[in-house]
């Protein structure tokens, strides 16, 4: 029986090696074929599943790894980073979302039960896609990213308490009675032990487990696992208490080390879930959800950014951030999957809503894939019929901070790169201009009594409006490949004298910068291994020298770490 699973399993996993080549090759997400791999190896196909409860066990442990790594980056510290217009727009877009998909669900004929599990699955949009394109892009610390992932951490917050309120039901139990309220109860405890715990005696444990790698890996699988056991002892769902696992290690400063090291074990763990869900898809009632598959696929590409634009334009953005955002988490997430699978679970759902759920799925993660691809070009269509959703007497992130003198230099974003040209600029003397798309940042410069002005390097009316004819250099220190495209070629076609640098963090496209006209592209990673060299060749042994330039090396980092510009890190 045994030899019978292991080939069963490596035939499985072969196929979801291939099905995932072929996204690799379309440039979807890999998500994608982990579902039609379980397509494929489903009744309907090669019929592979043969032992579903040991698939369905290891899919268990993926989903508990998964929710547990998105704990560990739900810190309460940063909660409150996320800004009045994550916290209200997305609690706004929740409800809108939750209540128009709510009206679609009655609309084609779904009991009560089943519209509000489909309308809640709708309302989430995905953090592993959207933070990992988000990534790609370089686009994580962009004003629309950060607005972005608040988003996704308010949509996370609700997610959890929907996982704890159906978890606390049964079929039963759909409405609250004595047994829900008990529930509540014993879940009021557990979160009270474990607050204690987490404050007391966790931190001591988790430094001594940090002393061996090895032992600090086991230990945060074995503690993820054990919660996840206790809070299914009490009548939880597992996932709850894995999350809640994560939770308790966010505030660790170890927490970036366990998530690294077992984002491998996770990755390979929900590519199991995944094949599961799609192995379990019906398709003889598909012509009957043919019509809900269309119409929530539909509201969720398009109804939903847009509602997310009107939003964001009552909150006084301008209409290039509000399509940005929109357009970025047009999508469901790994919680909708989640959701749907739990409510099957508890007896609430039929099988048949889990595959419509799938469908949905695989729509709409394709689709806003190649929307978050190819956004740029899409505003650049849409720009001129998105000016209902912008306020033209406030625009909060849109405020001008300079006159309109000519300038010598305009730097683009005052990152970490940024940070050291500016001082150079003021040294040599020369006129200059700073444009960031962090509002606070450009209300510290004017603060400073700086020349800034909000705006994005992307954003062609922007550009147009600069005067770069002029101008005797340009810097842009952001990353994104197509953001600094765009950028040379506005200034070649005005001004052909004019020393353009930008950066790069890829050879291939730092080669193609220099042919479309860049004077210069700064690489960050070659640029630490040259200066560490020249200091090598200047100090040689000298003991003394390598000091000194280290009690200066301190005393700018705590600075810098003063201001908030920490080393950028690895999304989960």
């Amino acid at each position: 029986m045994i030899e019978g699973f292991f080939i069963e399993f490596s035939l499985i996993v072969l196929i979801a090696v291939v099905c995932a080549g072929i996204m690799r090759f379309l440039k979807q997400p890999l998500i994608i074929g982990y579902i039609l791999a379980g397509i494929l190896i489903s009744p309907y196909a090669f019929n592979l599943v043969s032992s579903a409860a040991a698939m369905s066990t290891l899919a268990q442990i993926g989903i508990a790894l998964l929710l547990f790594m998105v704990g560990l980056n739900l810190n309460p510290k940063h909660i409150k980073d996320v800004g009045k217009v994550s916290l209200f727009a997305g609690l706004a877009q929740i409800v809108f979302t939750f209540l128009i998909c709510l009206f679609i669900a009655n609309l084609v004929g779904f009991p009560i039960i089943i519209s509000i599990y489909v309308a809640i699955a709708l309302t989430f949009s995905s953090t592993i896609i959207v933070m990992k394109l988000l990534s790609d892009k370089g686009d994580i610390d962009s004003l629309y990213g950060k607005i972005s992932v608040g988003f996704l951490i308010v949509q996370d917050l609700v997610a959890i308490a929907a996982l704890m309120v159906i978890s606390s039901m049964s079929n039963n139990n759909i409405t609250f009675s004595s047994f829900a309220l008990e529930t509540v109860l014993k879940g009021i405890i557990l979160f009270i032990l474990l607050f204690l715990f987490g404050i007391s005696l966790l931190p001591r444990i988790i430094k001594f487990a940090a002393k061996s790698q090895e032992f600090l890996l086991l230990f945060s699988i074995g503690w993820c696992l054990a919660l996840a056991t206790v809070f299914s002892i009490f009548g939880f769902s597992v996932e709850i208490g894995a999350l809640l696992a994560g939770v308790t290690l966010s505030l660790s400063p170890y927490r970036f080390e366990i998530s690294a090291k077992l984002r491998p074990l996770r990755d390979f763990f929900i590519v199991l879930f995944f094949i599961l869900l799609g192995s379990q898809m019906v398709f003889s009632s598909f012509n009957i959800f043919l019509i809900p598959i269309i119409l929530f696929s539909v509201f969720t590409l398009l109804i939903k950014p847009v509602i997310i634009m009107i939003l964001l334009g009552l909150f006084g953005y301008t209409k290039r951030t509000s399509f940005l955002t929109g357009i970025t988490l047009a999508q469901i997430s790994e919680f909708s999957f989640i959701v749907i699978a739990l409510g099957v679970k508890v007896g609430h759902l039929p099988q048949e809503i889990l595959s419509l759920v799938a469908f949905v799925g695989l729509i709409t993660i394709a689709g806003s894939t190649y929307f978050i691809l190819y956004v740029n070009k899409l505003y650049k269509i849409f720009s001129p019929y998105l000016k209902i959703f912008e306020r033209r007497s406030k625009k909060i992130d849109e405020h001008k901070y300079h006159s309109d003198k000519s300038y010598d230099i305009i730097l683009f974003g005052l990152n970490r790169v940024g940070y050291d040209l500016l001082n150079s600029f003021k040294k040599i003397k020369k006129n200059f201009l700073i444009v960031d798309f962090n509002p606070e940042t450009v209300l510290d410069l004017a603060k400073q009594g700086v020349d800034c002005r909000y705006g994005d390097a992307g954003d062609s009316e922007l550009l147009n409006d600069l005067n770069l004819q002029k101008v005797k250099m340009v810097v842009s220190t952001i990353p994104n490949f197509d953001t600094n495209s765009l950028l040379i070629q506005n200034i070649r076609k005005k001004n052909k004298r004019a020393i353009i640098i930008v950066v790069s963090h890829d050879i291939e496209k730092a080669i193609t910068l220099y042919k479309q006209g860049a004077t210069y592209v700064i690489m960050p990673h070659f640029l630490g291994g040259t200066h560490t060299s020249a200091m090598i060749e200047g100090f040689g042994f000298n003991t003394s020298k390598f000091l000194k330039k280290k009690i200066e090396h301190t005393a700018h980092l705590k600075k810098r770490k003063k201001i908030g510009h920490d080393h950028p890190k690895h999304s989960y």
